[in-house]
């Protein structure tokens, strides 16, 4: 796991736990959901017709609402749209208009860090769930897209994502949204992502999303290992994800996206090492896609909302050596592991190194790039994996006062006068 000795350096880690590792990131097992529970059977049964925008509330019965006619957004989602009042600390909302597929009967697959999973049928309906940190109304598609069409080129949005789920109408009802959006939006003015489900997915569904007008095609990986996927998203945890097929379905956007135009979800913290999430990151750019990286928060409701959230000091590690592979040339080979896999120099020299730091690109959100720069994410997910008070990605630029709390985070001393 070594090479060269390069001069910059981050101080080898002490502390047992300044890590998650692998032994201690054991899902719980899910229980059995009643049968009355199952496939969303008491939100069809009461087939309670939607009024308009659903903004979840945990006391009432949620509403019959199925995609194409419904999909759910983010909150700050919500917010950028004026359909939900409210602001985000220290930014302006957000940049990607995130539109997730949404049916009563939920998610079908069973990660054990997601709240949309479906051992959660007994315990709160779908379009309830808390999904990365916060809630997800659900609105009409063709008001979503009045709105956009409305704004045109003053429209906030920098990218519109598709978030597909597992479920059987989830191929069939993305192509609808997409072709409803693109009737209307022009898809080079607001680009259109894919986060797929490659379970259900065949690699004609891959190219005729490209040939409707998608622009990225995102696979969330989100575990950085065949063993580690398989214990969280797969048999481990009775979800029927496999690491063959979204290897697969990558494989096959890799060829018909083209360079740069694909990329993989890879979620820091759920017992990986840094060095094999990183070894995962150059695969990515060997292979001329991209990585968008999420730091582990226990999601309240998931199977793994006993564990602890990533540390700091390896999320910032990990983030910082990320952005050099992708965007600044520096190679795992470059760099140096100690015996826990955890990066103890960065591969550029300290001056160099100062300066990536300093810019603070780096510990932004990562996602599809936005108008900016490339190496600036449309997709910048406010406060979606910390709390504002502890902010893991910022989706804003830092600051100086943030850049020194980074470094101390990094436990690399801050400069002189900075």
């Amino acid at each position: 796991m070594s090479c060269h000795r390069p001069e910059a350096a981050a101080p080898a880690a002490t502390s047992l736990h300044d890590h998650n590792a692998f032994d201690r990131m054991q899902p719980r097992m899910p229980a059995p959901v009643p049968r009355e529970a199952r496939m969303g059977a008491r939100v069809v049964a009461a087939g309670v017709a939607p009024q308009g925008v659903y903004r979840p509330n945990y006391n009432i019965l949620t509403p019959h609402m199925r995609s194409p006619e419904y999909v759910q957004m983010s909150t700050a989602a919500a917010i950028t749209l004026g359909i939900m009042p409210g602001k985000m600390h220290r930014c302006g909302c957000t940049r990607c208009l995130n539109l997730l597929l949404t049916y009563p009967e939920g998610c079908r697959a069973n990660c054990a860090y997601c709240g949309l999973a479906r051992h959660r049928e007994a315990e709160r309906d779908y379009a309830d769930r808390n999904f990365i940190r916060v809630d997800w109304p659900a609105v009409p598609l063709e008001r979503t897209i009045d709105i956009v069409a409305k704004d045109g080129a003053q429209s906030p949005f920098h990218r519109m994502c598709i978030s597909m789920i597992t479920h059987p109408r989830s191929d069939a009802d993305t192509v609808s949204v997409l072709k409803a959006w693109t009737a209307r939006v022009d898809p080079s003015a607001i680009p259109v992502s894919i986060l797929s489900n490659p379970t259900t997915m065949t690699r004609e569904d891959v190219k005729r999303l490209r040939d409707l007008g998608a622009d990225i095609f995102t696979v969330a990986l989100d575990a950085a290992t065949p063993a580690l996927f398989d214990r969280t998203r797969g048999k481990g945890v009775q979800s029927p994800h496999t690491w063959a097929k979204y290897w697969q379905i990558l494989h096959d956007a890799r060829e018909i996206f083209g360079p740069q135009k694909f990329g993989a979800h890879i979620i820091i913290g759920m017992g990986e090492t840094e060095y094999e999430a990183l070894s995962l990151v150059q695969e990515l750019v060997d292979l001329d896609g991209h990585s968008h990286m999420f730091c582990f928060f226990p999601e309240q409701g998931s199977l793994m909302d006993h564990l602890p959230a990533t540390p700091r000091d390896q999320w910032r590690r990990v983030q910082l050596a990320r952005y050099l592979i992708d965007y600044r040339g520096v190679r795992v080979s470059h760099m140096r592991f100690d015996h826990e896999g955890r990066v103890v120099h960065f591969g550029l020299p300290v001056a160099e190194l100062d300066a990536v730091i300093d810019e603070g690109v780096a510990f932004r959100t990562s996602g599809c790039p936005g108008k900016f720069a490339d190496d600036v994410s449309a997709c910048d997910r406010p406060y979606g994996d910390s709390p504002p008070s502890d902010i893991a990605s910022y989706p804003f630029a830092p600051n100086k006062a943030d850049v020194r709390r980074i470094r101390r985070q990094l436990r690399i001393v801050p400069k002189a006068g900075s």
